[in-house]
């Protein structure tokens, strides 16, 4: 017996009897989103502290500050986004009324993650519900206090015929996937997104996937080291380096390698003193089996900084590995955690070669004082977004699409990204009823002066609309 028939029936009915088209109503879902982060501030915070160590900062920056955000844009151009957006008509089509009109899929199924356990649960969850879908969220049975938040507080503040928050583990998500849904949003690794990918095509479930990779980090030559330092110590260990669009590895001459490594270690000391393992700013692994993995990861290459480590308290210290060769685990998985390899290159063009070699990542760092040597690296490489001379800053946009490609994933959302991803872009022409002497050249018996005269028309306007 399926134990998630009632609930998904139930989220059907609702979406069928039309309640959540209105724009009040899905505005209503919105700010009870935007009260459900403001009055469990506190318990948020909680509970990223009891699952990562997370500091106050980390947390409000990237997790709590990100969701409002998303919120609150929403909100402010829920009705501007939900309009029929008209379109450019050929002559043909000049008497008609061509738009698109945004339509909910219906059902959605969202899978989060465990280290943003807030931040991508509910920014996606802003999207759909803007969109006016009925949703099924799944927050990550590993991050175990925030799931119990999300569990037991969220559904408070939102209409329960139209939501519902599903527990469980990977046997229970599986059995979850075996259910219709009209569109799934899943966060997390690639090999869970193949399994994901492979229950939607059962249903031909359209998906997003937001997936991981490793995403390179090229440093040129004429870099200033401890600014270069400062910018990927930072990326790197925020969130204790359980990042998806966090620098993976670094590519860099020998020579600025020398450069960068005491630039590294004052960053280091500067951002979590002298003992990282008592800085009340670096967290933790989330859990025992992540951990071990890691563990086994320090004995690549050799440890140029850090590399201790605490079972008893799952601490991985910021760690920086040279001497790496490529076919090393450090270099063939995503690290998720404090760790930092250095590949050493000769130049640009080997640079972007090993790149290019490898999956596309999800996102791809380069720092250089030239400019010419940042578009260099945009121009030969394929990744889900980019960054020049900073980190994952890109992220922090709205206006900006995020999302990966090829391996690193399928899809796109932030801001009105979300809307569009969670919207059935309907297409839409509503013909003039009269005028039916203009229409006959479309019908048998077809002649050379008819079809002349209809290539014209459905060019002479197509072809200026390329022009607006």
């Amino acid at each position: 017996m399926d134990p998630f028939a009632d609930t998904l029936q139930r989220l059907r009915e609702a979406f069928r009897s039309g309640q959540t088209q209105a724009a009040d109503f899905r505005a209503t879902q919105l700010k009870g989103l935007g009260r459900f982060l403001r009055e469990n501030k506190q318990l948020l915070q909680d509970a990223l502290a009891q699952d990562l160590h997370k500091s106050a900062f980390e947390s409000e920056v990237s997790e709590i500050r990100m969701s409002q955000g998303e919120v609150n844009l929403a909100l402010k151009n829920l009705r501007a986004w939900m309009k029929d957006e008209k379109v450019p008509r050929n002559l043909a089509t000049q008497l008609d009324s061509a738009f698109i009109r945004k339509e909910p899929f219906g059902l959605v199924l969202i899978i989060a993650p465990w280290n943003y356990p807030l931040n991508l649960t509910l920014v996606p969850l802003v999207g759909a519900l803007a969109a006016g879908n009925c949703v099924v969220l799944k927050p990550s049975e590993i991050s175990k206090n925030m799931e119990r938040v999300l569990a037991e507080v969220l559904p408070r503040y939102l209409d329960q015929s139209c939501f519902a928050v599903v527990l469980g583990g990977p046997e229970e998500t599986q059995q979850l996937l075996e259910n219709k849904f009209d569109y799934i949003f899943f966060t997390g690794s690639p090999r869970v997104g193949k399994i994901v990918m492979a229950a939607a095509a059962k249903h031909l479930t359209p998906v997003t996937l937001e997936l991981g990779g490793k995403n390179p980090c090229y440093v040129d030559d004429d870099c200033d080291p401890q600014t270069v330092a400062n910018r990927v110590v930072w990326f790197r260990c925020f969130n204790t380096g359980q990042t998806c669009v966090a620098p993976d590895y670094v590519l860099c001459s020998r020579e600025t390698q020398e450069r960068l490594l005491p630039a590294m270690q004052s960053a280091i000391t500067r951002f979590y003193g002298e003992d990282p393992k008592s800085s009340p700013d670096l967290g933790r692994i989330i859990g025992e089996k992540q951990f071990r993995r890691l563990q086994g990861l320090l004995g690549c290459g050799r440890v140029a900084i850090g590399g201790q480590s605490d079972e008893s308290e799952r601490y991985i210290a910021p760690t920086v590995l040279v001497d790496v060769q490529e076919t090393e685990p450090v270099m063939q998985e995503e690290i998720f955690g404090p760790i930092l390899p250095i590949v050493n290159v000769r130049g640009l063009d080997e640079a972007v070669d090993f790149i290019t070699r490898r999956e596309k990542p999800l996102t791809l760092y380069a720092f250089s004082n030239n400019s010419q040597v940042i578009k260099r690296v945009l121009a030969g490489t394929s990744s889900g977004g980019f960054c020049g001379n900073d980190g994952f800053m890109h992220v922090t946009l709205t206006t900006l699409p995020f999302g990966g490609v090829g391996a690193s994933g399928m899809g796109r959302y932030h801001g009105k990204f979300s809307f569009d991803t969670f919207s059935h872009h309907r297409a839409c022409l509503l013909h003039a009823p009269g005028m039916e002497k203009i229409y006959a050249i479309r019908y048998p018996p077809y002649s050379p002066r008819n079809q002349r005269l209809l290539l014209a028309a459905m060019e002479t306007r197509s072809c200026s609309c390329t022009l607006l």
